[in-house]
């Protein structure tokens, strides 16, 4: 079985639950809403289309893809390391190995039944298609903290129900790839001055002095 090596090698418990709990990451104000809801593994939104593919297989393809996803996550969202993609990543990939590698063979016999029918014609090239698939820069922010709590969830998930956690969160993380500006608890708005308009220095009132003091007053006007 092939699979995408991992981001660290180095250190990684394989019990479930050996990372410690993090506090949850926020890079907006406001978060951006995404559509969520359950998704099935043949709903376009999920990724490549598998022409002919049973149940199983459409199912294996849903998992794969909340996992490429999430290693994309690990490799391009290190910029904040409170999101913890990387050590999220490498501790589900153990966690959850045997569904992962049951998916993987589900699809190498669909890519061997269905041949040139197939996305890409082989599970590489598949594979190759469905990370560019998650590469994005202008919805990078939104994807990441999405990606980052999708992974921290498959972390507390049971053995042998992340296909679940895929079919419950994968159109929210689809979804999160589509730029969405930053919503602020406040709108901010423009600040306006007024213009400043330049004319001659105001005159000096005399009318309340006498004498020699209004004299000099009136020689200043």
């Amino acid at each position: 079985m092939r699979l995408t090596p991992r981001i660290v090698l180095a250190g990684l418990a394989a019990a479930a639950f050996a990372m410690p709990e993090a506090a949850p990451a926020q890079l907006f104000v406001t978060d951006p809403v995404f559509a969520t809801g359950p998704i099935e593994g043949s709903d376009p939104l999920v990724g490549l289309t598998l022409p002919g593919a049973t149940p199983v297989e459409y199912r294996a393809h849903l998992l794969w893809n909340l996992r490429s996803g999430l290693n994309v996550a690990a490799l391009q969202c290190q910029f904040s390391p409170s999101l913890r993609t990387v050590d999220s990543y490498n501790t589900l990939i153990n966690q959850h190995a045997r569904e992962l590698a049951a998916a993987y063979t589900a699809l190498q016999a669909y890519f061997r039944r269905a041949g040139a029918r197939a996305p890409g014609g082989n599970f590489d090239r598949y594979s190759t298609m469905t990370y560019n698939n998650f590469s994005t820069l202008q919805a990078q922010y939104a994807f990441c903290q999405t990606a980052a709590r999708i992974g921290k969830e498959a972390l507390q998930t049971r053995r042998g129900e992340l296909g679940n956690l895929a079919a419950a969160r994968m159109r929210e993380l689809r979804n999160s790839l589509v730029p969405a500006r930053d919503f602020y608890a406040f709108e901010r708005q423009p600040i306006r001055l007024s213009p400043i308009v330049m004319g001659p220095p105001a005159r000096p009132d005399c009318s309340q002095l006498s004498g020699r003091e209004r004299r000099d007053c009136e020689r200043q006007r």
